[in-house]
């Protein structure tokens, strides 16, 4: 199928592939709500339970099959991605929703929304929906994978919901946990005084053994409904704990995205413009640790010091991203199941080469739980010649980790490297040698 031929709503496609990328793009603008993907696996027209969603905060099925890959920027282009294996899904499920939803504002607001289905091996084209008609809606069905004979195949559907995520999720069956308004309570009427019965005499007590009580096994966890709701930490609000949003346990997955700003002035155009041609701004992803037996390091790349998921520190740093929106950025796990083994952990930046300051980058953190809500933050403008800026601090507090937000923007003085700065400035207090990725 061609790249210039784009489907009609109700037709459909065959897909033969054995994993696709389906891309949801939309066309980066002032005023434009975020759009998110997601998908929904089902059987018989409803998901089994909670887990058949697959959305920001719950970003991967158990089976394998689909993952939320999230979001890129490039140019004025935003895409989602969801990667679908069709290796892994279960025989049982006959049909993968595709979905979007916008955070903030209605679909009429968002310009050039498409679906598209890609060969993840080859980068194929296999089918394209552009969805053109959109009003007063917060969450649309763009499309759906199904199984036909034993062949998958990709229909367009373009069915709009005012109701947002919510709504839509709700239809096929998946719980929703959104903060509720309270409601008033009703007047009531004083109560009548209760007479108070007499106290009848203490008993004598006799001694007795009671029979061992039968063991009693625990009642299964009712299953937590998914949460919809996205964080943002702000100057305001700076902190959270992960418990609260559900994110307790897995992997938390830490992203860092960028983008040049578009007004440059003097050097901050050629830097612009070299962005654009090579993509040689150079980030680099860091953090310093200190386990709860008292030992400190950094995992970074320079040095190769890319950590460990499975043995200490229980941080990993992923290959070197030299080209911030271009791709995915940089990325950086902590393992949350040893998570009693850490004490703090300070998340920062620096400039490896291509800038002399974080003016005229505008960057965004993630800290994705693989249970719970994602947390969010941008980074003030850069007003200081700084190299170095300290991201997040997660503090373990009583089993529990807290996440605050720092973006704080260090200036080293003359011939101090960053690292030293930003250990300076949170009383680290480790030694320093010159390193080089």
């Amino acid at each position: 199928m061609g790249a210039s031929m784009t489907m009609q709503k109700g037709t459909n496609v065959p897909v033969p592939a054995g994993t696709v990328r389906v891309e949801l793009g939309w066309r980066a603008a002032a005023g434009t709500p975020d759009v998110d993907g997601s998908a929904l696996l089902l059987v018989s027209g409803k998901v089994r339970d909670d887990a058949d969603f697959v959305f920001y905060n719950q970003p991967a099925h158990a089976s394998g099959a689909v993952r939320h890959e999230g979001r890129r920027t490039a140019g004025d282009g935003v895409t989602d991605t969801l990667l679908v294996d069709f290796g892994r899904v279960e025989p049982a499920i006959d049909r993968i929703i595709v979905a979007a939803s916008a955070d903030g504002g209605t679909f009429g607001r968002v310009s050039g929304l498409y679906v598209r289905v890609v060969d993840a091996a080859g980068g194929a084209e296999l089918a394209r929906f552009d969805s053109t008609d959109a009003t007063i809606e917060t969450a649309f069905i763009l499309g759906e994978l199904y199984r036909r004979q034993g062949a998958w195949k990709f229909r367009a559907v373009g069915q709009g919901y005012s109701s947002g995520l919510e709504g839509l999720a709700t239809d096929f069956g998946i719980s929703v946990d959104e903060p509720q308004q309270a409601a008033a309570p009703a007047p009531t009427r004083p109560a009548a005084p209760t007479p108070v019965p007499p106290t009848p005499p203490a008993p004598i007590p006799t001694l007795h053994v009671a029979p061992p009580a039968p063991p009693v096994s625990p009642a299964p966890a009712p299953p937590q409904p998914v949460r919809l709701s996205k964080v943002t930490l702000t100057k305001e609000a700076p902190s959270v704990s992960l418990a609260k949003q559900g994110g307790t346990s897995g992997a938390l997955r830490v992203n860092l995205n960028w983008e040049v700003r578009k007004q440059f002035k003097g050097w901050g155009a050629k830097l612009g413009r070299a962005v654009a041609m090579h993509g040689d701004l150079d980030l680099d992803l860091c953090a310093l640790y200190e386990l709860t037996d008292g030992r400190k390091g950094v995992v970074q790349a320079l040095g190769n010091a890319f950590g460990s998921l499975a043995q200490p520190p229980f941080i990993h740093l992923d290959g070197d991203d030299r080209t911030g929106a271009l791709s995915t950025g940089e990325n950086m796990t902590v393992n949350l199941d040893r998570k009693d083994l850490l004490r703090r952990v300070l998340i920062f930046v620096t400039i490896y080469e291509g800038a002399r300051s974080f003016a005229d980058l505008h960057a965004t953190v993630t800290l994705q739980p693989q249970n719970g809500a994602a947390i969010d933050f941008s980074l003030d403008e850069c007003t200081v010649p700084s190299t170095v800026c300290a991201l997040a601090l997660i503090t373990n507090n009583g089993g529990d980790l807290t996440v605050q937000r720092e973006a704080r923007y260090l200036v080293p003085d003359r011939g101090v490297s960053p690292q030293r700065t930003i250990d300076a400035a949170y009383g680290w207090g480790m030694n320093w040698t010159p390193g080089r990725k």
